[in-house]
């Protein structure tokens, strides 16, 4: 089972440690497009113009201007750089050690500057969403949509592809063909905070169980304790299957 999350927009950081291993990062076969973007995003970051690029407020200059120091800056496991309300939710560091291998086998996070990471993954703070046209590169969705095709149906195995991604960062890659049939989307009704509070408690849950569900019906009884839970067929050949989730 692969579990998609999106990133948060808000990073920790640390004053100290070892910087970015480019060549430790997991799915190595996207090195060379990781580079392109990182060397476009500080260039970008370090323009006047930055802000408006970027799509952020210019009272984030702290965070833009960490975009020109990715290669020396500390680096953080992605289990602690990414923040808010999902991670919060899903809380690795209180799941025990069966679950936060499994967590580690299971979870993966689609980013604008490093395409895929995984949690065990150390990269650096940085501030970049994929809904940016970034000068150089273009529309990151569109950019990474090849890169990820390479890598995430080998990642995926024949197991569930259980996506907790928001729209922005779903663009970045649709699964195809076999992986298709086993795409389940998680849609939460209501509020932007509810829905990630919900889904980051959903992959947390997926983390806790052994069993790894072979077809998307087998989600409903796995999660039917703990959530009021419907799935509905896809509307045609291509298109996930929707889980509807609500805290019971």
């Amino acid at each position: 089972m692969l579990i998609l999350l999106p990133p948060s927009e808000s990073k920790a950081t640390r004053p100290r440690g070892a910087a970015l291993r480019p060549d430790r990062l997991s799915h190595p076969e996207l090195a060379g497009a990781r580079a392109t973007v990182a060397e476009a995003l500080a260039t970008v970051s370090s323009r006047p113009d930055a802000p408006q690029v970027l799509g952020v407020s210019p009272n984030l200059a702290e965070e833009i201007a960490r975009n020109t120091r990715l290669s020396t800056a500390p680096s953080l496991p992605a289990r602690d750089l990414y923040t808010g309300v999902l991670y919060d939710a899903l809380d690795l560091a209180t799941l025990d050690a069966a679950a936060q291998r499994r967590a580690s086998r299971r979870l993966l996070v689609v980013s604008a500057l490093y395409g895929a990471v995984r949690m065990s993954d150390r990269v650096a703070p940085y501030r970049l969403s994929m809904g940016v046209n970034l000068p150089g590169v273009g529309p990151l969705a569109t950019f990474w949509r090849p890169h990820l095709d390479q890598v995430l149906p080998a990642a995926a195995g024949r197991g569930l592809v259980v996506d907790c991604r928001s729209s922005t960062y779903a663009a970045a890659w649709v699964p195809q063909g076999d992986a298709a049939e086993r795409w389940v989307t998680v849609r939460v009704p209501g509020a932007t905070h509810m829905a990630k509070h919900t889904r980051g408690l959903v992959a947390r849950v997926l983390c806790e169980i052994p069993d790894d569900p072979p077809r998307p019906r087998a989600l409903v009884d796995l999660l039917a304790d703990l959530f009021e839970v419907e799935l509905h067929e896809p509307a045609r050949a291509g298109r996930p299957w929707t889980l509807d989730v609500q805290p019971a």
